[in-house]
């Protein structure tokens, strides 16, 4: 199966005042089930570093959770999440690694898919750092949000749901910034070695361009959040390499290309 060109959109921003904006691609509504469909395949070609790969994502949830039940001590919260925020890019580099080697039609190893990381290391840390600010920042939000409810009042569904309306629209605010911010900026990092400002701005740059198929996309990676929540993180074992192939996928599908690539 071979990504097809599309046409360059007219309001493509292809320069800024900060840096460079590499150009997007038109997608279409059902693209991208298209990327879920390829990073599936995915799946069946290396199952092994799709199991490693998936044991890892699976096992940090479980762990913050498990270490909360066993302490009681919700601090320890924080520091885990500032873990995961800076790893994260890099656990996501090796998935990405895979889905190019296979691409490419190479036999994708585990080592090579580990070296992934080295390709950007200085901007895949900014980005682990600009993620993690935008995490701290929400959790003091939601800590003022939290502070705003009177202690007087008794918790039930009528006094909590102003609160609660409140911290959802914010939490959805934030949750669409990252998203803006971080849907393609860890491929281009990693294939084409630019700077952490030109592939923030072309990630945003391309979700602009393509609301509604991106609103699918978005919907997708937040359905298999809430299925790994409801499963207690079991599903994350293939729900989440599924989301990181399949990235890759839209990464190659959305971002302007050079020359034609072709997926056998």
């Amino acid at each position: 199966m071979s990504h097809s060109f599309k046409e360059t959109p007219h309001n493509a921003i292809t320069d800024s005042g900060i840096a460079r904006v590499i150009p997007c691609k038109e997608l279409d509504l059902g693209d991208p089930l298209k990327w879920l469909a390829l990073g599936w395949r995915d799946i069946m070609r290396a199952p092994l570093l799709t199991a490693f790969y998936g044991v890892i994502f699976t096992a940090i949830p479980w762990l913050i959770t498990y270490m909360v039940a066993l302490t009681g001590w919700h601090l320890v919260i924080l520091p885990s999440i500032v873990c995961f925020m800076l790893i994260g890019p890099f656990l996501a580099a090796g998935l990405y690694d895979v889905s190019w080697e296979l691409e490419k039609g190479h036999s994708p190893s585990l080592w090579h898919s580990i070296k992934a990381i080295k390709r950007n290391a200085v901007n895949e840390w900014g980005l682990g750092i600009l993620l993690l600010v935008l995490m701290i920042f929400w959790l003091r939000v939601a800590s003022i949000i939290h502070a705003l409810y009177p202690p007087y009042l008794e918790e039930n569904l009528e006094n909590l749901l102003p609160f609660l309306a409140l911290g959802t629209v914010v939490g959805a605010g934030f949750t669409m910034l990252v998203f803006f911010i971080s849907v393609f900026t860890q491929p281009i990092l990693m294939e084409r070695r630019v700077n952490l400002a030109t592939a923030v701005l072309t990630s945003m740059n391309a979700v602009w361009v393509n609301k509604t198929p991106m609103m699918v996309w978005a919907l997708i990676i937040a359905s298999a959040v809430g299925i790994g929540f409801v499963t207690g993180f079991a599903a994350f074992i293939i729900l989440m390499p599924l989301i990181g192939y399949a990235t890759w996928h839209g990464y190659i599908d959305t971002i302007e290309l050079k020359r034609e690539r072709h997926y056998e």
